[in-house]
């Protein structure tokens, strides 16, 4: 593979809170505690470690290998992760996590780049600090309810749609779904992928997975461990009594005292008049009850608890005896799963796309209400994978890697504008029609200023018609250059499907089909998490 890289702010596909905390702009540094450095990873051990064993932190962890023994009962545990576990009852021993959706067969791309990311960090972090240990952990979202999100990957332009014979049983958590349905979707996508080798590694992978596996977590955790296991890659499902029970006290003071509603609700505030937009904004109460089939949100009115659309409904008093109980029928939302998960792991870093580090940004103060330490924040790795056939087909447009990631109206304009042999960029004429009518301001201001209204009515007109003769100049230029344009368009839309970023659509079966376990291989070879850039790769 061949490795070129831009920034995330030259890419045009990120939100200005992330490519300003990437640049640590003064307005966003109110938000986190320490920048992604290996400097500050150092500065995060220390302060990590006495706030974890302060908390509990032995007892933690002997909870948590017990749940992941348990949980990798049936799976065939690589050395390294086996490992990994085991290291975890050791007090110099660190998570840096990611976490995911379930989507079906991995979802997009960047299913892969998080868990690289994390794989890579832990690696580097390992170099720089022996005398520790680092665990990539993915934290699985079984949790979740939105089943539209998870149901479908896309494959050589089509879509693989997973209907569930059952609908009634996608209400609840998605980790609890039965796999039910996806004979038909294996049917399909092997009949699309044919019979080579890497096909076959992949149907491999997906009938055991989704046809041998009775719920969507026992699936999901098969195939990242297939993909990753080698690497040493933890894979938790943290929906479990024996971890939540640990959370408990955070519970309660999210049902009777709005903890994170006061501190996130005020620090969104505070990112709007910085000029940032909010990721998720806070509900008064946010948790969700879950039973077997069930996840609703918890809803407090004149001292009593309801869950929503739902005829279950609780006083105080007997509400705080349930959560006692059962804490595992109490499901954090996006804005406080991040509090578990630091909660209960020896976590030093969270590694998410820019959707996820910006709804994190909102989350500081709660973190030090309750006196948690906040984790590093780290961008995951974002890529373009393009065939080296591709690569030829832009140097041969003479297409800068910039360029590629303009929308495809600027990107065709400007290319029709430099191999046109007509100059059809009007600003010079622009320019000088605006020197001419200055003169005539400054004669109407001497003579007549009711003619000012006139002149500048004039100087608008001319300005939108050599704007008009531009437009119509450049339509015709691109009716000439057509196999030049239509050339342009088709390899941007290759890139970029539906005009957005290919990780964020490809599944990365539609890679593995050509280069099979090189694409893992390459990408663990090729990305470095600390860099902080978008990187191009060349298969």
């Amino acid at each position: 593979m061949q490795k070129h890289s831009l920034s995330y702010r030259e890419t045009n596909y990120f939100t200005a809170v992330i490519t300003d905390y990437l640049d640590q702009k003064e307005n966003v540094k109110p938000f986190y505690e320490l920048f992604p450095t290996l400097d500050n990873f150092g500065k995060q051990i220390t302060s990590k470690q006495e706030n974890y064993n302060a908390a509990g932190g032995g007892e933690k962890r002997t909870a948590l290998i017990n749940v992941l023994e348990e949980q990798y009962r049936d799976l065939q545990t690589s050395e390294a992760t086996a490992k990994n576990i085991a290291l975890l009852a050791n007090d110099k021993t660190f998570t840096v996590t990611t976490g995911h959706q379930l989507n079906l067969f991995t979802g997009p791309l960047y299913f892969l780049y998080k868990i690289v990311t994390a794989i890579n960090l832990a690696a580097d972090l390992k170099k720089a600090y022996p005398e520790y240990n680092f665990v990539p952990l993915y934290w699985m979202a079984t949790e979740d309810h939105d089943f539209e999100e998870i149901s479908f990957f896309h494959l050589h332009g089509k879509k693989f749609q997973w209907n569930p014979p059952d609908s009634e049983k996608t209400g609840g958590p998605v980790g609890e779904f039965p796999t039910e349905g996806l004979q038909d979707v294996f049917e399909l996508f092997s009949a699309e992928i044919g019979n080579s080798k890497n096909a076959e590694q992949l149907k491999i992978w997906f009938e055991k997975a989704y046809l041998q596996h009775e719920n969507l977590a026992d699936a999901t955790r098969y195939l990242a461990n297939e993909l990753f296991g080698e690497e040493g890659l933890v894979i938790l499902d943290a929906h479990r009594p024996e971890l939540k029970r640990f959370f408990t006290p955070y519970v309660k003071e999210e049902l009777f005292q709005q903890l994170s509603f006061r501190n996130v609700k005020e620090t969104s505030e505070t990112l709007e008049k910085n000029g940032y937009a909010v990721q998720v904004n806070p509900r008064e109460i946010n948790l969700f009850y879950m039973e077997q089939g069930l996840r609703e949100r918890i809803i407090e009115k004149d001292g009593k608890f309801f869950v929503h659309e739902q005829e279950i409904s609780w006083t105080r008093e007997e509400l705080e005896k349930l959560v006692d109980e059962h804490p595992e029928r109490f499901s954090p939302n996006v804005l406080l799963r991040p509090l578990y998960e630091e909660v209960i792991l020896p976590n030093l870093c969270y590694i998410g796309g820019g959707g996820e580090l910006a709804y994190w940004l909102q989350l500081k103060a709660l973190f030090e209400s309750v006196k948690v330490t906040f984790p590093i924040l780290l961008l995951r790795n974002s890529v373009l994978l393009q065939s080296k056939k591709q690569d030829q087909k832009r140097q041969k447009l003479n297409i800068s890697l910039q360029e590629l990631f303009l929308k495809p109206h600027e990107l065709i304009n400007r290319k029709v504008r430099k191999i046109s042999n007509i100059d059809i960029d009007f600003s010079p004429q622009k320019e000088h029609l605006v020197e001419q009518f200055s003169g005539l301001y400054e004669l109407a201001e001497q003579t007549d200023k009711s003619f000012l209204n006139a002149v500048k009515a004039q100087e608008v007109k001319q300005l939108k018609g050599l704007e008009h003769l531009e437009k119509r100049l450049l339509k015709a230029q691109k009716r000439k250059l057509e196999d030049e344009v239509s050339r342009i368009a088709a390899l941007q839309q290759d890139l970029f499907p539906g005009k957005g970023l290919q990780e964020r659509h490809h599944n990365f079966s539609e890679f593995y089909l050509e280069y099979g376990e090189h694409l893992v291989v390459g990408l663990l070879e090729q990305l470095r998490p600390l860099d902080l850039k978008f990187d191009i790769l060349s298969l």
